[in-house]
C-alpha cells in the first residue's frame, strides 16, 4: 500500500449516515411546513379598503372583494390597478411567510 493510503474499511461511515439521516429529517419537516403553508391564505388590500385579495400560499387567488364604490365605469384603469396591487401585495405576503417559515428550519443555511 502507498504511504499515506487509506487505512480501514468505513472511515467516516458513522458520520456520514447520521448526516444523511439529519438531511432526510429536514426534508421531511421542509415538505410538511411547505404543506402547511400552501393552506394558509394571505389577504392585502388597496385603494383604502376599496379591493381586497386574499391569496392561497400556493399563489391562487381565492377571493377578490370589491367595494361598490371602487367600480366607477369612467376609470375601469383605476379599478385594474387597485386589484393588480392588492393581488401583489397578497403574494408578497404568502412569499414572506414561506420564507420565514424556511429560514426557521434551516437556521439560515441559505436553503
Amino acid at each position: 500500500m502507498a504511504k499515506g493510503g487509506f487505512r480501514g474499511g468505513s472511515y467516516g461511515g458513522g458520520m456520514n449516515m447520521n448526516m444523511i439521516k439529519k438531511a432526510q429529517k429536514m426534508q421531511e419537516e421542509m415538505l410538511k411546513l411547505q404543506a402547511e403553508q400552501e393552506e394558509k391564505t394571505y389577504e392585502a388590500a388597496s385603494g383604502g379598503g376599496a379591493v381586497k385579495a386574499v391569496v392561497s400560499g400556493k399563489h391562487e387567488l381565492v377571493s377578490l372583494e370589491l367595494q361598490p364604490d371602487a367600480v366607477d365605469p369612467e376609470d375601469v384603469e383605476m379599478l385594474s390597478d387597485m386589484i393588480v396591487a392588492a393581488v401583489n401585495e397578497a403574494m408578497r405576503k404568502a412569499d414572506a411567510a414561506m420564507n420565514e417559515t424556511m429560514a426557521k428550519l434551516t437556521g439560515g443555511l441559505g436553503f
